[in-house]
């Protein structure tokens, strides 16, 4: 009965995001209902001391990375600098790379830090533009900016500086560029494989006679009033953070750095800041590249948005922004903390972890993909699983000598996976933007965000062992 109850409680839980209702709202209520069909414990006990202390642990380690992430984004999007961006991108390469620039403007904008509902916002209006001119399918262009956004510059490029790349360094003491050689190629397999879906899609489409199509909503309309910015500048932002956020990693805030200090000053600083600190640095190190990033937009795009009150307006929704993110994550993760502490849980974490094909990954790739699946959520079922699993993981992958780092990309991978069901708010907003529905596109973002980063993991996975390169 504690497993059914658990089951009950997670479908209705994927019941309600498909639905739309605030998961921030929603999910202590699916919580709850999970400990009342399972005898799992007083319910506002429940509530204050395990809901909320696991979803407010979440929030105080990773509010700055949400809170800085969306300010950076919004600045890029306000100064116009992803505009230009796009913008130049789709110039070079015309109309006959049409699919390619939108796919490219956003995996670059994404790669350099931006949050994936800016990098939309900011590249629809031209991606629209360019497949009118192109007379390509608009019902083609939610594929190719969930291509360009939710995939390999999410999860896959080494050290991308999204959220779902820093999560796994807490629990497998690694940095953001763990595995970096398994994640180029599993990000080569998703663009590649996701260009050809695209691509044939197109030429479908042409040879049926189909062009862009006529009474779509939501048709943008490009700001004339701001003034441009050259796209040599407009790249200075994004390569600060890339940049910086390596030196940052590899020299200055390292896995090591506190490796050599005497017994007594190390107790001293554990006594202080307490026994996890040392994991943060990872941390440290995007928080110093984002920042180093906003001042490098606000320097380069204040003509833009220096006058008036734009940049406090800018800064504000950055803010407000961050807000609504980091509460919808942090209160799936205060769901799972409440479901991993019933009793029926451990036999649903005990027949994951009995998924063994001689490696952890395996049974990592699919835990972390039902979780997502279930949330909806890629950050907010990675991070579910990892706080139920990511501990033994680690045990298991010690004992079969198992470099951890790549329980980190294979984490950060399958996150990128079944996330992107019907019922996941980034696909909802996306269709939105582009006013379009599922019926019009979900097909092809099904294919490029789910399909293929879901083959392309596991493919990976069982070809490295099978080749013993793990």
């Amino acid at each position: 009965m504690s497993v059914l109850g658990i089951i009950i409680s997670l479908l209705l839980l994927m019941f309600i995001a498909f639905k739309g209702y605030s998961v921030i709202l929603f999910a202590p209520v699916c919580a709850l209902v999970g400990v009342l069909l399972t005898g799992g414990g007083a319910l506002l006990p429940t509530y204050t001391e395990v809901f909320m202390k696991g979803g407010m642990g979440f929030a105080a380690k990773y509010f700055p990375i949400f809170l800085l992430g969306a300010v950076f984004g919004k600045l890029i999007e306000e100064t116009g600098i992803a505009k230009a961006i796009a913008c130049f991108i789709c110039t070079k390469l015309g109309t006959r790379g049409s699919i390619l620039s939108v796919v490219l403007s956003c995996g670059i904008l994404a790669y350099g830090g931006v949050s994936a509902f800016v990098v939309v916002f900011a590249v629809y209006p031209i991606g629209a533009g360019i497949f009118k001119e192109a007379d390509i399918p608009k019902r083609l262009l939610p594929g190719a900016l969930a291509l360009g956004t939710l995939t390999f510059a999410m999860t896959a490029l080494p050290g991308t500086p999204q959220i779902h790349n820093i999560i796994p360094t807490s629990y497998f003491h690694t940095d953001g560029y763990a595995a970096s050689e398994l994640g180029l190629i599993v990000a080569l397999g998703m663009f590649g494989f996701g260009m050809l879906w695209l691509e044939t899609r197109r030429k479908k489409a042409a040879k049926a006679g189909e062009g862009y199509g006529e009474g779509h909503i939501n048709e943008p309309e490009l700001k004339e009033d701001e003034k441009e910015i050259k796209p040599l500048f407009a790249f200075i932002p994004l390569f600060t953070v890339l940049i910086s956020y390596f030196v940052l990693t590899k020299y200055v805030f390292t896995k090591s750095m506190y490796d050599n200090l005497p017994k007594e000053e190390m107790a001293t600083l554990v006594a202080k800041y307490g026994e996890g600190f040392t994991s943060s640095a990872p941390i440290w190190s995007l928080i110093m590249a984002i920042t180093l990033g906003i001042i490098m937009v606000i320097i380069i795009g204040y003509k833009n948005i220096g006058s008036g009150n734009k940049l406090k307006t800018a800064l504000s929704a950055g803010v407000s922004g961050s807000l609504l993110a980091i509460m919808n994550t942090s209160s799936e993760v205060g769901y799972g903390t409440v479901i991993k502490s019933l009793a029926g849980f451990e036999y649903i974490k005990n027949g994951l972890m009995s998924i063994d094909f001689g490696t952890p990954l395996v049974s990592e790739a699919v835990s972390v993909n039902i979780l997502a699946a279930i949330t909806g959520s890629a950050s907010g079922g990675m991070s579910i699983a990892l706080a139920s699993m990511g501990n033994r993981y680690y045990e298991w992958a010690l004992q079969t000598g198992l470099n951890p780092e790549y329980l980190h990309k294979v984490a950060s991978l399958a996150s990128g996976g079944l996330d992107s069901l019907p019922q996941n708010g980034a696909v909802i907003t996306l269709l939105a933007i582009c006013g379009l529905t599922h019926k019009d596109s979900y097909k092809d973002i099904c294919m490029v965000s789910v399909i293929i980063p879901f083959a392309c993991t596991f493919v990976a996975i069982f070809a490295g062992t099978a080749l013993n390169l793990f």
